[in-house]
C-alpha cells in the first residue's frame, strides 16, 4: 500500500494488519471489496462439475445483493474482516491529511481509473486515501459526474464499515468524519 508519509504519522503494523485469511461463521460481518460490508447468512454445500466446494452466503448490507464465495477463494476475492476500532483510528488519521497528491493534474478519466482500482482492492484504508483525495479535491476543483459517484461509493463504504466496527450509527460516524474533514 502507497499511502505516503507526512506530519500524521499512522502506524504500518495495524494498517497492514486485517486477516483476510478468517474462517467465518454464520451471522460473522465481512467486508467484499467494491461491494462493502455484509453478513454470512449461510455456509454451504455445492458440487459443481463433481467436485465439492463450501461457499459463504453472504448478504451486502447496503443493497441487499446475495453473494455466494467459495471458501477456496476467499484471499483471491479479498473477503475479510470487518477493521478494528484500532483501525478506525489509523483511517480517521488518512482522512486529517490536508495535501492532495500531484498527480491529481492529470484528466478525469485517469484519476477515475486509478481511484477505481483503489477502491476494488478491497482495503478500507485504500478507500479512506480515494475518499479524502477527492473531498480535498472538490474544494479546488469541480469532480467530474465519475468521480462524484466514486466519492459517494468511498464514503459509503468508510461509513457503513466504521460504524459496524464502532457499533456506532451511521449518522454518528458521518459526523465524526465531517469534523475530522472540516479541521
Amino acid at each position: 500500500m502507497n499511502l505516503p508519509s507526512d506530519g500524521n504519522e499512522f502506524d504500518q503494523n495495524i494498517v497492514e494488519n486485517i486477516d483476510n485469511t478468517k474462517d467465518f461463521s454464520v451471522g460473522d460481518n465481512a467486508v467484499y471489496p467494491a461491494h462493502g460490508v455484509g453478513v454470512i447468512e449461510a455456509i454451504e454445500r455445492k458440487i459443481i462439475s463433481g467436485n465439492e466446494e463450501w461457499f459463504y452466503v453472504m448478504r451486502i448490507l447496503n443493497n441487499g445483493m446475495t453473494i455466494m464465495i467459495p471458501k477456496s477463494n476467499v484471499s483471491a476475492v479479498g473477503l475479510r474482516q470487518v477493521v478494528s476500532k484500532k483501525q478506525v483510528n489509523e483511517i480517521y488519521k488518512i482522512l486529517k491529511r490536508k495535501e492532495v497528491s500531484k498527480d491529481n493534474n492529470q484528466t478525469w478519466n485517469r484519476r477515475y481509473r486509478q481511484y477505481t482500482e483503489m477502491i476494488k482492492t478491497g482495503s478500507v484504508f485504500e478507500i479512506a486515501e480515494v475518499f479524502r483525495i477527492l473531498f480535498r479535491l472538490k474544494k479546488v476543483k469541480e469532480l467530474s459526474f465519475g468521480e462524484k459517484k466514486i466519492l459517494d461509493t468511498a464514503q459509503n463504504l468508510l461509513v457503513k464499515e466504521i460504524s459496524i466496527a464502532k457499533n456506532q450509527e451511521e449518522k454518528l460516524v458521518q459526523e465524526e468524519m465531517d469534523n475530522i474533514l472540516a479541521s
